[in-house]
């Protein structure tokens, strides 16, 4: 069985994952270290789990996976449980939280050093786009017409709303992560006051969404947000199949980057044909269509239909981590 985190440092700097329910997110969290640990051998990982999960990470093929299990309270195992309460998982000085559902790209040494300048902050946007919490189809036309995001801005005596992917995260100040995690789990108890949508309306999706709370608690308490489209020094950018270069085990990773904030949102429109035909008609004028190719620190497989690579990957760090332990086992028996 897993300790309980009692709240003592376990180092300068360390990576944190947490994990729960079916077993195949604990082997999304086992292929994104593996993929990590190809860069960073040196700051340790934490994993704050279920006891289901701790219990199948003592197996020997996966012990020295992480370097510290801790058990998640039954309380925060879903995604608000999680995030809107970080600032209870803070194992190390300065810990940066990952998804379980991402990938290593590169070495993160100068992403550290980036993020030392907070006390707490979240990658995003200065400035969310309207379907951001919002219906993800015909729907955001009456969201638009209504002005209901304006209001939801009134009513909160806010002037701007940030866009938070909650993919990366990092905290090493608990008092300013304290007030984050308060104010954002107050504001979901205030859901109905806002325009947002529950993300359990959306296919495949199952947990509700801690990032528009997020995203209105940074901008409440006045913190900045970590650029999220940061060109080469773009801490995860997303997976988009015909947006990446890549192979099977994603050690080398290269992502079309539009420098147009517009344009490089068609990334996510699952149709082929009608984004080219989006990205070519407002391409039009000049700059509009500028891109590089980029490899981020992270990649991440938030969008739900783009994770396939991500679960083939997943499954095969899992079965080799099984397979290369048979032989080590079979030579322990008598």
């Amino acid at each position: 069985m897993a300790d309980r985190f009692e709240g003592k440092k376990l180092g300068a700097e360390g990576y944190v994952y947490n994990s729960y329910g079916d077993v195949k997110y604990l082997k999304h969290a086992i292929a994104s270290v593996t993929s990590l640990r190809r860069y960073d051998t040196i700051r340790p990982v934490a994993i704050f789990c279920s006891p289901d999960h701790a219990d199948i990470l003592k197996n020997p093929e996966f012990s020295s996976t992480f370097d510290h299990v801790f058990l998640l309270p039954e309380k925060n195992r879903s995604i608000t449980g999680f995030k809107h309460s970080v600032c209870d998982f803070m194992p190390f000085e300065r810990n940066l939280y990952l998804d379980g559902d991402i990938v290593a790209c590169r070495n993160p040494n100068r992403l550290w050093k980036m993020f030392s300048a907070f006390g707490f902050t979240i990658t995003g946007n200065h400035s969310a786009d309207n379907f951001f919490g919002g219906p993800k189809g015909p729907g955001i036309v009456k969201d638009i017409l209504f002005g209901r995001r304006k209001r939801t801005l009134k009513r909160f005596g806010l002037t701007y709303l940030p866009r938070i992917q909650s993919g990366v995260m990092y905290a090493a100040d608990h008092s300013e992560t304290e007030s984050v995690c308060k104010k954002a789990a107050e504001i979901l108890t205030d859901k109905a006051a806002t325009h947002f949508r529950s993300r359990t309306e959306e296919h495949g999706r199952s947990e509700e969404s801690c990032e528009w709370s997020l995203a209105m608690a940074m901008a409440i308490l006045e913190k900045q947000v970590y650029p999220w489209f940061n060109c080469y020094e773009s801490a995860q950018l997303d997976f988009i199949e015909n947006f990446t270069d890549y192979d099977r085990d994603f050690t080398s990773v290269s992502c079309l980057y539009y420098t147009n904030k517009f344009i490089y949102n068609f990334r996510g429109i699952p149709t082929g044909w009608i984004q080219k035909s989006l990205i070519n008609l407002f391409s039009l004028f000049p700059g509009r269509r500028d891109y590089l190719y980029v490899t981020p620190y992270f990649l991440h497989f938030g969008w739900y239909h783009q994770k396939k690579p991500f679960y083939t990957f997943a499954e095969r760090i899992w079965n080799e981590l099984r397979q290369n332990s048979e032989p080590a086992q079979k030579e322990l028996e008598p």
